[in-house]
């Protein structure tokens, strides 16, 4: 046990969790592996839509193509452009040794990574690919984080280049069966086109190019913004008090157009719809009272759990998340905990499907 996970102990036992939206035990569910999806439906837009209304926590059962039908002239529909890299490799040690890596994130020219054993790569350590033996990664530094490491990438001046050929899809491991050519294009949204993510924002897996075009034909403008996906948006929370979690940080983008188009819509009354969790973060990232949303680039580690004040959304369109989620939190604190629990009990009930292939909700 860490120093600090013994001085999160010692804190517990002296100021029990006495609310029980900050009780970790209280996000989790019990669910049945055969209603975890893997792979999705065809086409897209055919997936089941749980409607739920966050006042009165009722709900509707629909297809998702009805989505547009719950979109109004005057809504602003905001859709992540953060596209999926192909951000998992099968490398071998010297020793001849398998490791299993996949990238979260580039900075300074080295990348974050989750490694697989962990204990075989300490610093120092260097990993070649079958097939690039010139390329080597090479561990400059043990991360925070149960398996995290810092690599530095030799002999590879154009990455993505190297990642197109030898890298493969990261889908996540309760899709139990390897990735294949499908899941290229399955998973990836089809409006992705800004390159960084290690997991697609599962959210605007559902729309197709033909659905997106009666949106916008009912008079709801669509923006769009980038956060790329990283072990913030995935990383499990494991405190027994939620609030002690800490979540790693993630880039983002919004434009000076979509800033000017959500602030003006803000005025004009209109809803502003969120596709997905990495966009609620995004946006309550650069809102502010005074000023409305900014633009710009930068990181966020923003946690939103019951108790948030929700700024700058008015809808969420979002897919089922795994128990003791960030995302299950962030769900359950804009759309009442209460009606969110029990809206994922009636989704077990009715046989939904969960996760990223999975079936979704909106939460107006």
């Amino acid at each position: 046990m860490s120093n600090r996970d013994k001085g999160l102990l010692i804190l517990m036992n002296a100021f029990p969790i006495t609310d029980s939206i900050y009780n970790v035990d209280t996000y989790r569910y019990d669910l049945p592996p055969e209603m975890i999806a893997q792979y999705p439906v065809e086409p897209r837009d055919s997936s089941r839509l749980l409607v739920m209304e966050r006042q009165t926590g009722s709900w509707r059962d629909r297809v998702f193509n009805e989505i547009k039908y719950q979109l109004a002239s005057g809504d602003i529909l905001v859709l992540n452009q953060t596209k999926v890299i192909p951000a998992r490799l099968i490398g071998i040690k010297d020793t001849g040794a398998r490791i299993e890596i996949l990238l979260l994130a580039c900075q300074g020219g080295s990348w974050e990574a989750l490694v697989k054993p962990a204990r075989r790569m300490k610093v120092g350590s260097v990993v070649r690919f079958p097939g690039f033996e010139d390329v080597v990664a090479e561990v400059e530094a043990i991360l925070e984080g149960n398996g995290c490491r810092r690599l530095k990438f030799h002999n590879c001046p154009d990455m993505m280049g190297f990642l197109e050929q030898a890298g493969q899809v990261p889908l996540p491991p309760y899709i139990a069966r390897p990735a294949e050519s499908g899941d290229l294009v399955n998973y990836q949204t089809v409006y992705a086109c800004e390159p960084g993510s290690a997991a697609a924002p599962t959210a605007g897996l559902h729309f197709t190019d033909g659905l997106l075009e009666e949106i916008k034909a009912r008079g709801v403008q669509l923006v769009t913004v980038v956060l790329h996906v990283g072990l913030g948006t995935f990383r499990p929370v494991s405190s027994p008090d939620i609030r002690q979690h800490q979540m790693h940080s993630e880039r983002y983008y919004v434009s000076p157009d979509t800033a000017a188009i959500l602030n003006k819509g803000r005025a004009g009354g209109g809803r502003i719809v969120a596709v997905g969790t990495t966009v609620v973060r995004t946006l309550e990232s650069v809102y502010g009272d005074k000023t409305g949303f900014s633009s710009g680039s930068g990181q966020t580690d923003m946690f939103i759990y019951p108790g948030y004040r929700f700024k700058a959304i008015d809808g969420l369109i979002t897919n089922f998340h795994l128990p003791c989620s960030s995302l299950l939190m962030l769900v359950g604190a804009f759309g009442g905990l209460d009606h969110t629990l029990a809206a994922y009990r009636h989704a077990i009930e009715a046989g939904y499907r969960f996760f990223s292939y999975g079936d979704a909700m909106f939460i107006t």
